[in-house]
């Protein structure tokens, strides 16, 4: 926590562990990042396991008969979050990689997620 302009600025990380449907969670934690951003808090998003597929390039969400907010993530940029961190292993394990992405990421090891989550003021879970 730092104050900034006599205002009171802390560090979130929301990590996205979660597929992005078949469930709110992931919606929900994009609109909770959202709201923080508004607050000018100092936002970061970790994707860890199936949340790695919030990011997926190319999405249809036609037979789930829902409206794909994927696209959203792209708009993150004009929130000023621009710190979103992928984990390596669950990238390798779903046979992705960066190029499938919807979204520029800095994919990081399990270890260097864990630190940078060690350094935040609020870590919020998905």
């Amino acid at each position: 926590m730092r104050e900034e302009d006599g205002e009171i600025i802390k560090d979130f990380m929301y990590v996205m562990r979660r597929a992005p449907h078949g469930t709110i969670y992931t919606y929900e934690g994009l609109e909770m990042v959202l709201i923080s951003a508004a607050f000018d808090q100092d936002i970061s998003i970790a994707f860890i396991d199936d949340g790695v597929y919030s990011l997926l390039k190319d999405q249809d969400t036609e037979d789930l008969q829902i409206k794909g907010f994927v696209k959203t993530f792209k708009a993150l940029d004009g929130y000023d979050v621009e710190k979103l961190y992928v984990d390596r292993q669950s990238l390798e394990e779903r046979g992705l990689s960066e190029d499938d992405l919807i979204v520029d990421v800095e994919v990081l090891e399990s270890a260097e997620i864990g630190k940078l989550m060690a350094k935040q003021d609020v870590v919020i879970h998905n």
